[in-house]
């Protein structure tokens, strides 16, 4: 797909960021304050090898994604990496900018000598399943969570 750039976001960005999070199909429209924002993407900024991108085209921010490089003792000491938070501008999606932005998250993962990409979907995000299924995702073990986090009491293992 050409006209489109990826380049890693910087704080000037967080609107732009905070507006494509905030869109109806992700995350029911919620965002963080643009001052929350500020505060986190500044703790992010230590984490080594995680990156916000943006993708441009003309100069408009059309989609964004994270990802993470996680270094690992296991796996021949080969990192593995995660992809967070992707999402496409909802005017633009359809057009190939999701499988442009995946196919870059793959080339920079590999870059870093990933031996696997993952991610996680909305359990009721059928679209986004196809969506990754066509880019050659398999669906693999499971997934579980914990919400809120629970408070470690003393003795429990931290």
């Amino acid at each position: 797909m050409t006209g489109l750039s990826l380049r890693k976001a910087v704080e000037a960005d967080l609107p732009a960021l905070l507006g494509l999070y905030g869109q109806p199909s992700f995350n029911n429209g919620r965002t963080v304050s643009l001052e929350a924002a500020q505060a986190i993407f500044a703790r992010m900024a230590l984490y080594p090898d995680f990156a916000v991108y943006l993708v441009e085209r003309d100069g408009n921010v059309v989609g964004t994604f994270a990802l993470m490089v996680i270094d690992n003792l296991a796996h021949w000491g080969m990192p593995s990496a995660l992809v967070e938070n992707v999402v496409v501008a909802e005017g633009a999606q359809g057009g190939g900018i999701g499988g442009w932005m995946m196919r870059e998250a793959f080339r920079l993962a590999e870059g870093k000598g990933a031996y696997k990409v993952a991610l996680s979907s909305n359990l009721r995000s059928d679209k986004a399943h196809r969506f990754y299924e066509s880019l050659g995702f398999e669906k693999y073990g499971f997934s579980f969570k914990l919400e809120p986090l629970p408070v470690l009491v003393e003795g429990d293992v931290a």
